[in-house]
């Protein structure tokens, strides 16, 4: 087995999944509209000063939250996959042209199923390693 292989064969996830009451129309371009994504990006406290999408496969996703202690934490990353409304995959284990991070955090895998005039959204972070994954928490 590869090198990559072994890693996510390795791999730890954190699951979230919600339903929303709101089309996943709506909820696909909060994710996708980086003017709305800025509004809700990061955990609580934080902010999302910055943000930058190239919404193709191999575009750029770029983001920089901003902790109420003035930490501020960038990320970049490119997206894998694009099924507008359904699924958006991206992570930053590549930056723009396809270059290797040198230090890969993540992947993501966020999925929004329609219920009923709802939304079922599903998130999930897919780390390198369980340490990786600690130090998201």
């Amino acid at each position: 087995m590869g090198s990559f292989e072994a890693r996510m064969a390795r791999r730890e996830d954190d699951l979230i999944s919600r339903l929303i009451d709101a089309p996943r129309r709506k909820i696909f371009r909060a994710w996708t509209e980086p003017a709305l994504l800025t509004q809700w990006w990061g955990p609580h406290g934080m902010t999302t000063p910055e943000c930058e999408m190239d919404l193709w496969v191999g575009g750029q996703f770029r983001t920089l939250m901003r902790a109420p202690d003035g930490a501020e934490y960038p990320t970049q990353g490119v997206f894998l996959e694009i099924v507008a409304p359904e699924r958006l995959v991206f992570t930053d284990a590549f930056t723009p042209g396809w270059i290797p991070s040198g230090k890969p955090f993540m992947s993501a895998q966020v999925t929004l199923e329609e219920r009923e005039g709802k939304t079922l959204y599903t998130a999930r972070a897919m780390y390198w390693s369980e340490e990786v994954r600690q130090a998201h928490e």
